[in-house]
């Protein structure tokens, strides 16, 4: 049986315009927003990076987390990430399809990760 628990009791709430943007202009956190979005559900940490260090990751994952864009989660007992596009959408409306949308075309061959 999976156990989904929320390291958080609540996310925090999303950041304003400036900051969400200044969080998903680095290229390694808009490659992990990317595969998020194209996964639809919580990942798992070491899936979403490849090329950096586990404490770079951890500091891209707080940069996002701090931002709004994104949740921890423990399932199983391992560190999931998942994406808050419901939040995001409700706070700035169509960023994040049309953000996504650019990296996706931009990465064609890695759209279905």
């Amino acid at each position: 049986m999976t156990q989904t628990t929320p390291t958080t009791d609540s996310p925090i709430p999303v950041a304003p315009l400036p900051v969400v943007l200044a969080a998903l202009q680095d290229p390694v956190r808009l490659e992990m927003v990317r595969r998020l979005h194209n996964a639809d559900g919580a990942v798992r940490c070491a899936a979403l990076y490849e090329v950096i260090n586990k404490s770079t990751a951890t500091h891209h994952f707080k940069v996002l987390r701090d931002a709004g864009v994104i949740e921890r989660l423990m399932i199983d007992g391992q560190t999931h990430q998942r994406l808050r596009a419901g939040d995001l959408d409700r706070a700035l409306p169509g960023l994040l399809d049309s953000v996504v949308g650019a990296a996706n075309r931009a990465a064609p061959e890695r759209q279905h990760e």
